[in-house]
């Protein structure tokens, strides 16, 4: 099975899915991607995933168009700028949205209320994967 998840920066949603994807599915191949990458995965986004147990600090933001051409069972979209402007994978069998809010577009009053909003993010999309099937 070959699923890619997809998000405008590839910073922080798509970046967390696909660390919780790859640990409840480690024989699946799984990616993800961004129409704008920025240049490194949210510090906070590492960090609320290292808290609960994973570890994405070795992932980085491709860009969307590098996997174009290739087949996947899952195309996931994780906000509505990637669901709107992601292109259409010819070979992607099922597409799959669900918009989540962008963390790093919240207003902090301090580290540690950054931190709670990237947690609640690990929440919701680790509660949306749990209810998807994954089926050839």
């Amino acid at each position: 099975m070959k699923i890619i998840v997809i998000c405008t920066g590839n910073t922080c949603r798509s970046q967390i899915a696909e660390g919780l994807l790859k640990a409840k599915y480690p024989d699946y191949e799984i990616y993800s991607a961004g129409t704008k990458p920025e240049e490194i995965v949210n510090p906070y986004a590492v960090k609320a995933m290292a808290e609960e147990g994973y570890d994405i600090s070795t992932q980085y933001p491709k860009l969307v168009n590098e996997f174009i051409d290739e087949p996947f069972e899952y195309v996931l979209t994780v906000c509505d700028s990637a669901n709107e402007l992601c292109p259409v994978f010819p070979n992607g069998k099922n597409r799959v949205h669900n918009a989540f809010v962008d963390p790093s577009r919240s207003s902090y009053d301090s580290d540690e209320h950054a931190l709670e909003v990237y947690r609640n993010t690990v929440k919701e999309i680790s509660a949306w994967i749990d209810s998807l099937s994954f089926t050839e």
